[in-house]
């Protein structure tokens, strides 16, 4: 079985993923997809901790309502996607997701922008939770961090990381974004360097 890893970069109610398969020396894109981390018919599962434009949720029971319902969306679309990983054949060794921030948000004084911070830190938390019911170890690589973190993992030059993340998307119909580049940046890491799986 072709060893493969699943990359992600998170987004606020969303996140790209990009399935891997090795060689680490030479790997491959398998396939790329959206995954929505929210509910398209509750538009507020996108920002739960925001009440408005550049207003912070203040209410706990409106925030545990819609956060409960982030929790469900994740676990329905990364357990699809890894089973539909698992249908490809491959054996799959584990996930990272790429962020943007790891602040705490119970560090920010702001509102607002603490409510970013929550978000994110809400996201980051409901796939790696999803990831771990489905046995598979995670790691969390900060964007600015994630070409030096692929090219230790690989031992190559975070030039060529670049480059080669770059030429992979030649073989992906579609548009070949940054975030898709990142999260396959992350996935080599987690195929070089394979996280621990949960048991």
């Amino acid at each position: 079985m072709r060893r493969a890893t699943i990359g992600f970069r998170i987004k606020s109610g969303w996140a790209m993923a990009v399935l891997l398969a090795g060689p680490t020396a030479s790997p491959r894109v398998l396939e790329r997809r959206r995954i929505e981390l929210s509910d398209p018919k509750v538009p507020r599962t996108r920002q739960p901790y925001h009440a408005g434009f550049g207003l912070a949720q203040t209410s706990l029971r409106t925030i545990a309502a819609l956060v409960r319902i982030v929790e469900r969306c994740a676990r329905r679309s990364i357990g699809a996607l890894v089973r539909d990983a698992r249908a490809q054949g491959v054996d799959l060794r584990g996930v990272a997701l790429v962020v943007g921030s790891l602040i705490d948000p119970a560090s920010i004084g702001n509102p607002h922008i603490r409510a970013h911070a929550s978000e994110g830190a809400l996201f980051r938390r409901v796939v790696t939770d999803a990831a771990r019911r489905k046995g598979l170890g995670c790691v969390t690589i900060l964007e600015r961090e994630v070409y030096e973190a692929a090219a230790r993992a690989t031992r190559r030059p975070a030039r060529a990381v670049k480059t080669a993340v770059a030429e992979l998307g030649e073989a992906v119909a579609g548009s070949w974004r940054s975030e898709e580049k990142t999260a396959t940046a992350a996935a080599w890491c987690a195929l070089a360097r394979p996280p621990r799986p949960v048991r």
